[in-house]
């Protein structure tokens, strides 16, 4: 990537605004279409969304959609739709016991509702409130339960791949579980045992740096700096790691690049959370210095392979690894063509990794030493926001269901649409990536406005 130091939020603020322009009337072109009864929108073929995967982890995306608009317009339709879908369709994936992805549905509808009430952006009874609080309770026990001990006595959130299985996903599913703790919540298991949710929040997270987040030290003949492994296999009889797999990348020993983002916008947030946890909680688990330097290193090692490895406006590949790669040479130093007739690029990849970019940044900017690191990342962020947030990427087509073009969901199984007339998937969108497309806008937008920075841990105690 090519960093635009010279870029400015205010510059930027124009393709902000005409983002939610075109979000509005995607909403509500979708809401008008889709029938709730055939499932959750997953991607788009053809420009109209459909459903399609192991699981319906999209939907908190749709609603949660909504919720970022009114925040950004403050046009009442999208609070009062998603307020409607949220209360009716979204309580089976409360207690849904076979997943990784309550920070996916439910931070997303729940947790935005109780911050946009806690805010005061919103009108909610007491009870209301409260409701949002028992949900998100709920929610973060239950995602804690999903659980799996290690050799060392540590442990992580397990995939929809059983017990032997650590995606690289699950670390921005730890949401569900800080918001839970920050309500004072905790998980009961056998015998009335209590468990920390902040505990299991920490052990997940420093597993996943040891495990799926390379730093360069040998640990393998592909261990490059900042290389993201989508997922870790354990032996489930003695808890010892086995080796990395891949489910959605090339490979396991090449990095597919919307885990690489899950990384970087996963340990990123943790870090802001963990300024509004008390220094006595973290004692227990090696004080504040041990674990934020643990979250740091792997926030800070993939933001710079990000960095490294993507093409020169910040777009990625969908694998650093592809194999077609060898034929676009110096790739990193042009723009991307999500044209080209080798390998896709992952737009939604892109969305995510800015977001972390910029929360990296937006944390640096507290040490006096790292200002000039703090720069980088945070300007890093509004380069690829300012491509993103344009054409060819920015879906200007009003027959068109997505916000983001360019999406690619899962490579291998050929899961995404080609076209006709070419040879490798492009010009469709996905669900996760334009809500966080539009959070990133939010994000960046709420500073330009001068208002409270975004985070998901906003929702009072």
């Amino acid at each position: 990537m090519l960093i635009n130091n010279s870029l400015t939020i205010d510059a930027l603020k124009p393709k902000i605004n005409r983002l939610f322009e075109l979000s509005a009337e995607k909403i509500k072109i979708l809401e008008k279409r889709w029938d709730p009864a055939r499932g959750t929108p997953v991607f788009t073929v053809a420009g109209q969304y459909t459903t399609r995967g192991w699981t319906e982890w999209t939907q908190g995306f749709q609603f949660g959609s909504a919720l970022l608009q009114f925040d950004a317009t403050s046009d009442a339709w999208f609070l009062d739709y998603a307020r409607h879908k949220i209360q009716t369709l979204m309580a089976p994936h409360l207690t849904h016991l076979g997943v990784h992805d309550h920070g996916f549905n439910n931070v997303s509808t729940y947790g935005n509702l109780l911050r946009l009430a806690r805010e005061g952006r919103i009108e909610a009874s007491d009870g209301e409130i409260e409701s949002y609080r028992v949900a998100l309770k709920c929610s973060g026990a239950v995602q804690a339960a999903r659980w799996t001990r290690i050799a060392d006595g540590r442990g992580f959130i397990y995939s929809f791949n059983g017990p032997h299985s650590l995606f690289a996903d699950t670390i921005r599913s730890l949401r569900s579980l800080a918001v839970a703790h920050k309500l004072g919540h905790y998980l009961l298991t056998e015998n009335d045992k209590r468990v920390s949710l902040l505990e299991r929040l920490l052990q997940h997270a420093s597993v996943t740096a040891d495990f799926a987040v390379y730093y360069g030290e040998g640990r393998d003949l592909y261990d490059v700096r900042g290389r993201v492994a989508h997922e870790s296999i354990f032996n489930v009889n003695d808890g010892n790691y086995r080796c990395p797999n891949s489910q959605q990348g090339y490979s396991p020993f090449s990095t597919w690049t919307r885990a690489l983002a899950w990384i970087m916008c996963g340990y990123a947030e943790q870090l802001e959370f963990l300024g509004v946890v008390q220094d006595s909680e973290l004692g227990p688990f090696g004080g504040r210095a041990s674990v934020e330097a643990q979250l740091l290193r792997a926030a800070e090692a993939t933001s710079d392979f990000y960095i490294d490895h993507t093409c020169r406006d910040g777009i990625p590949f969908w694998d650093t690894g592809a194999p077609g790669l060898s034929a676009l040479k110096n790739y990193q130093k042009k723009p991307s063509d999500p044209f080209n007739d080798i390998e896709p690029v992952d737009s939604s990849a892109a969305a995510i990794a800015a977001q972390g970019l910029w929360r990296l940044g937006n944390y640096l900017r507290k040490f006096p030493r790292r200002k000039a690191d703090s720069r980088r990342y945070r300007q890093a962020a509004l380069t690829v926001a300012d491509t993103l947030f344009d054409e060819p990427y920015l879906s200007t087509d009003a027959a068109h269901e997505g916000l983001i073009l360019h999406s690619v969901y899962h490579r291998p199984r050929g899961w995404d649409s080609i076209p006709p007339g070419r040879t490798i998937p492009c010009g469709e969108s996905s669900m996760w990536g334009d809500y966080h497309a539009r959070e990133l806008a939010l994000l960046l937008l709420r500073e330009a406005d001068h208002l409270p920075e975004l985070t998901f841990f906003a929702i009072g105690d």
